[in-house]
């Protein structure tokens, strides 16, 4: 995350990645403010056979591009809602990256944060059957929730 303020949002990464066992960290890294640290970071997680990144951030939302910039392994950005243009800045600080450093852009807030861990599971799911048993059952429970869904009547 670029700041302490944008786990309101990236706490629903955090969350479908507990529930679906993964082992995550979650920092606050500013691609301005702690760019040292942040590349120190990024390399001690690829020590520890980190297998992907997940960067939330608002306004300027630098900090997907340069965590993709800094490493091979798959990036997801999660543009993080902002005061006065509501995520739009975000999103397209995110999404424009040049050709070559590949960020893949999720919704802006809390829906895109969550699919960027569900992203990051089907990934891991590729090579791991328990893991794509677990996606299996999550994506089976979601259709039989619609499924079971009544309306309100008039």
């Amino acid at each position: 995350m670029g700041s302490t303020s944008d786990w309101e949002t990236m706490k629903a990464a955090a969350q479908i990645c507990k529930d679906f066992g993964i082992t995550y960290e979650a920092r606050a890294l500013s691609a301005h403010r702690t760019p040292t640290e942040l590349e120190a970071w990024i390399e001690d997680m690829q020590s520890r056979g980190c297998m992907a990144f997940i960067a939330g951030a608002g306004g300027a939302a630098h900090l997907a591009g340069v965590v993709a910039a800094t490493t091979i392994l798959p990036t997801f950005g999660v543009p993080i809602p902002s005061k006065y243009l509501k995520g739009w800045d975000s999103l397209l600080a995110t999404v424009q990256m040049p050709k070559g450093i590949p960020v893949a852009t999720l919704a802006i807030g809390e829906a895109g944060a969550a699919n960027a861990a569900l992203a990051v599971v089907a990934i891991l799911a590729l090579n791991d059957g328990a893991m794509r048993d677990k996606l299996v059952a999550f994506r089976t429970a979601q259709a039989d929730n619609v499924r079971k869904a009544v309306l309100p009547a008039l």
